[in-house]
């Protein structure tokens, strides 16, 4: 039943079932497949009633056929052009860090050194 379809034929069936996993298709009187959910479009599918109908006329691709369960795995999203992905927009570069820069927080490097003459000073008191 299986052995007329190969990998790689694209055909057109008729969606005969739909299931939260998948869909069935009809790719002959005798011979159906399942699209799996993550193969009928591109992108992420939430709900397949969101992109097929029982009755819906489509074109798949054959992914695999498994002569001895006698299952067809097939996909509609191979037989579409993959979108064209946006551009990321660049990500804005941070002007560097000016060092003589006084206003707002101090940056550790600038505290330690205020910290030893501070610890310096006290250690001064101490002795005395």
């Amino acid at each position: 039943m299986t052995s007329k379809f190969e990998a790689g034929q694209v055909l057109d069936g008729k969606v005969t079932g739909i299931q939260p996993y998948g869909a069935f298709i009809a790719l002959d009187e005798e011979t159906q497949g399942l699209v799996h959910i993550s193969e009928i479009t591109h992108g992420f599918v939430k709900d397949i009633n969101d992109h097929l109908t029982v009755g819906d006329e489509v074109k798949v691709k054959v992914l695999n056929v498994d002569e001895e369960k006698n299952k067809v795995s097939l996909s509609i999203r191979a037989t579409e052009e993959a979108p064209k992905q946006q551009a990321k927009p660049a990500k804005k570069q941070q002007a560097p860090k000016q060092e003589s820069d006084t206003a707002g927080f101090n940056t550790l490097k600038d505290k330690l050194q205020e910290w030893i003459e501070q610890s310096k000073e006290r250690e001064g008191t101490f002795k005395n």
